[in-house]
């Protein structure tokens, strides 16, 4: 499965961004969805995870409440809708599939992802 990020780029404290990430290669419902990010020095953080159907969602505590994932099965595509960002949302966000039967919050789990999309939040 070879996926695709876009949409990122530089807003302000407040706004709104929403990145897609697209797949390819691969059946797309068999897959398990997730949008990492990460900062220098640190480790590649989850920050949300949506199940292959798109019936369950996980999100992280720093970013509940504000940031909704999506997939469009059809489309073979999953979303980031990220809204009221804050400075401390900087970060390059990645997307990520695997196929397993738990959410598991470590990078090593997931198969698959993406290069990478990067979203500064400035003030």
């Amino acid at each position: 499965v070879q996926l695709q990020a876009s949409g990122g780029g530089l807003v302000q404290v407040g706004d709104s961004l929403r990145l897609s990430c697209a797949a390819s290669g691969g059946t797309f419902s068999r897959h398990n969805m997730a949008w990492f990010r990460q900062t220098p020095g640190k480790e590649r953080e989850l920050v949300a995870h949506i199940t292959r159907s798109g019936g369950s969602t996980y999100y992280a505590d720093s970013v509940k409440g504000r940031f909704t994932i999506s997939r469009d099965n059809a489309k073979n595509t999953v979303y980031l809708q990220m809204n009221s960002l804050k400075l401390e949302d900087t970060a390059v966000y990645y997307c990520a599939a695997n196929t397993l039967y738990i959410i598991r919050p470590d990078a090593g789990s997931y198969d698959y992802w993406g290069q990478g999309t990067l979203v500064t939040v400035s003030s």
